[in-house]
C-alpha cells in the first residue's frame, strides 16, 4: 500500500508512483513514520513550512487530466471540471481569461489546483465567451456571469459552495456571495478589485490613461506573454512559463475579444455590494501586488462585515506564481473553521417599484387588478418575484440588467393599457418574509418611483454600476431629493 505524502490518499495498487489527486510521489505507507515528501528529501511533518513539490511530481499530473464537461446556461453552454472528493464544494472563479484543458499544461497551476482538491472538491469553469465555453457575440454581464456559476454547480450537484475568486473573476464571486447567501458557504478572494478606474474616493485604481495604454498593447501586443512583467515577476525570465502564458491567453480570447472584455472590466464597480455580504469571507492580497494594489485589498476586506484580511509577501498578481503555499494554507485553514452562516431572510436584490396613476374615468379596482396581472406576468418572466405591498408594485430581481428589462416591458404593456407609471429601481438589501418585502431599500426605492416623471425609470448608481456590457443605455438626472450622495440616472427604453 501507498500513501500520499501530501493529501494523505492511500492506494493499494503497489505499482502507481503519482498521487492522481495532488501529484506528489508516493511513499510507502507507515504508520510509525508521517512523513511527507519534497522533491527527494524527506521531512517530517512538524519541519515542514513552506514547499515546493518536484518538477517530476507536478508534471505528473497534465497526464491526469480531468474530463471537461459542459453545463447549460440559458443556451450558452459553459466548460467545468470536477476534481478532489473533499468535504467542503469550492467554486473557483479565475481571472479574465481562461482556459480548462492547456491550463494543466503548466506545472504550477497543476500543483496549484491539484493542492486545493486535496482538502476540497473543486469546481473549475470557463466563463462564456472564454476558453472551452461557448464564444457568444454579446458581451457576458455580471448576472450572467453569476448564471453560469448556478448553471456549473446544478450540474455537478453542488447545492452550496465556498466560491474562491482571483483577480477580475473576484467581483462575481462577491456579487454572488451577496445575492444568493443560501448557495454559498464562505468566500474568499485573491488579488481582487472593486472598482477598475481611478476615483477620487477609489485612487488606487488605473487612471483612463493606464486603460488605454492596457488596450493599445492588447491591440498590437496580443500573441505574446503580454503583462508578464506586472501579473508575475517571479516567473517573468522563465522561457518555459513566458511561453505558456502567452499560448494560455491566446487559446482563452481572441485579439477582438480580449479588447471587449478589458473594456467592459473596466466599467466594473461593486464598491456599494461590500457591506452587504453576510457569509464567511477571507480576503487575501499580496503586498507588493503590481496589477492590483494592496490599499485594494484593505478596502475590500475593511467594508465586509467580519472579514479575515491577510497580507502575504511577494508582488504576483497571478496566484498560482510565487508562494503558493501561503496561500493554501491560508485557504485550508479557513475553510476547516467556517461554521455553517444561519439561514437569513435578508438578500441583495434589485428592487423594482412602480406606481400607477388611474384616470378619474377609469374603474379603479379592475383597472389595477389588470394591471397588476400584466405586471406580475411581466416581471416573472425576466424571473422577478413578485412582493405584496398593497396599490403599489414590488418585485425583486437577482440580476440588475432582468429588472430594468422587467422594468421597460411593464411601462409599454401599461402604456396599452391606458396606465400611467412612475417606476423606480435600486440594488440593496431586503429582507424577504413569504411574499412580504421590507427594509432601507424598498423605502429608498420608492422614493425613487416618486421622483420619476409619467412613464420614466429612474435607477440609483448601485444599479447602473452592475450592469457593464449590457447595452442599456442611460441619462444622468441631475435633480435628485432621495439621497444626496446617490447619483440617479434614467433609463433609455428601446423598443
Amino acid at each position: 500500500m501507498k500513501r500520499c505524502p501530501n493529501c494523505q490518499r492511500t492506494y493499494e495498487d503497489a505499482s502507481l508512483n503519482f498521487c492522481r489527486v495532488d501529484g506528489a510521489r508516493l511513499v510507502e505507507a507507515s504508520p510509525e513514520e508521517p512523513t511527507r515528501l519534497i522533491g527527494t528529501a524527506r521531512v517530517s511533518d512538524e519541519a515542514l513550512t513552506t514547499s515546493v513539490l518536484s518538477e517530476s511530481a507536478t508534471k505528473v499530473t497534465s497526464s491526469y487530466p480531468p474530463v471537461t464537461k459542459y453545463a447549460k446556461s440559458g443556451d450558452v453552454n459553459i466548460a467545468y471540471q470536477v476534481i478532489g472528493e473533499g468535504p467542503i464544494d469550492l467554486v473557483f472563479v479565475s481571472g479574465w481569461v481562461s482556459h480548462l484543458e492547456y491550463m494543466w499544461e503548466e506545472p504550477s497551476v497543476a500543483r496549484f489546483f491539484n493542492r486545493l482538491a486535496a482538502f476540497a472538491r473543486v469546481i473549475l469553469f470557463d466563463k462564456r465567451g472564454t476558453g472551452l465555453s461557448d464564444q457568444t457575440t454579446d458581451l457576458p454581464t455580471l448576472e450572467q456571469r453569476m448564471d453560469d456559476v448556478r448553471a456549473v454547480m446544478e450540474a455537478a450537484q453542488s447545492e452550496r459552495a465556498a466560491v474562491f475568486g482571483m483577480s477580475e473573476g473576484g467581483n462575481m464571486c462577491l456579487l454572488f456571495a451577496a445575492t444568493y447567501p443560501e448557495r454559498t458557504v464562505a468566500l474568499i478572494t485573491f488579488g481582487v478589485f472593486a472598482k477598475r478606474v481611478w476615483d477620487p474616493e477609489y485612487p488606487w485604481a488605473p487612471t483612463p490613461e493606464e486603460r488605454q495604454k492596457f488596450y493599445d498593447a492588447l491591440e498590437h501586443e496580443w500573441g505574446g506573454p503580454l503583462g508578464i512583467e506586472d501579473l508575475a515577476p517571479s516567473r517573468a525570465n522563465d522561457e518555459s512559463f513566458r511561453e505558456w502564458w502567452a499560448t494560455f491567453q491566446r487559446r482563452s480570447v481572441s485579439p477582438r475579444a480580449a479588447l471587449a472584455l478589458a473594456r467592459m472590466n473596466t466599467l466594473i464597480d461593486v464598491r456599494q455590494v461590500l457591506p452587504t455580504i453576510r457569509v464567511p469571507t477571507l480576503v487575501m492580497h499580496r503586498l507588493g501586488d503590481r496589477d492590483s494594489k494592496v490599499e485594494e485589498g484593505r478596502y475590500i476586506a475593511s467594508r465586509i462585515p467580519g472579514a479575515k484580511y491577510i497580507e502575504l509577501p511577494g508582488e504576483d498578481h497571478l496566484i498560482f506564481a510565487g508562494n503558493q503555499d501561503e496561500v493554501l494554507r491560508e485557504v485550508e485553514g479557513f475553510l476547516k473553521n467556517v461554521e455553517s452562516a444561519p439561514e437569513s431572510d435578508t438578500v441583495l436584490a434589485t428592487i423594482l417599484f412602480v406606481t400607477s396613476t388611474i384616470e378619474p374615468n377609469q374603474e379603479r379596482g379592475k383597472v389595477v387588478e389588470r394591471f397588476h396581472a400584466m405586471a406580475k406576468r411581466e416581471a416573472e418572466w425576466f424571473k422577478g418575484r413578485v412582493g405584496d405591498a398593497g396599490d403599489v408594485f414590488i418585485a425583486t430581481f437577482d440580476g440588475p440588467a432582468r429588472a430594468i428589462r422587467a422594468a421597460c416591458a411593464i411601462n409599454q404593456s401599461a402604456a396599452r393599457l391606458n396606465i400611467q407609471v412612475k417606476t423606480g429601481l435600486h440594488t440593496g438589501l431586503c429582507q424577504v418574509s413569504g411574499m412580504r418585502l421590507t427594509g432601507p431599500a424598498i423605502e429608498t426605492t420608492g422614493r425613487l418611483a416618486d421622483q420619476a416623471k409619467v412613464g420614466e425609470i429612474l435607477v440609483s448608481n448601485t444599479v447602473m454600476d452592475l450592469v457593464s456590457g449590457s447595452g442599456i443605455e442611460f441619462e444622468r438626472r441631475a435633480a435628485n431629493d432621495v439621497d444626496s450622495k446617490m447619483q440617479i440616472f434614467s433609463v433609455v427604453c428601446k423598443d
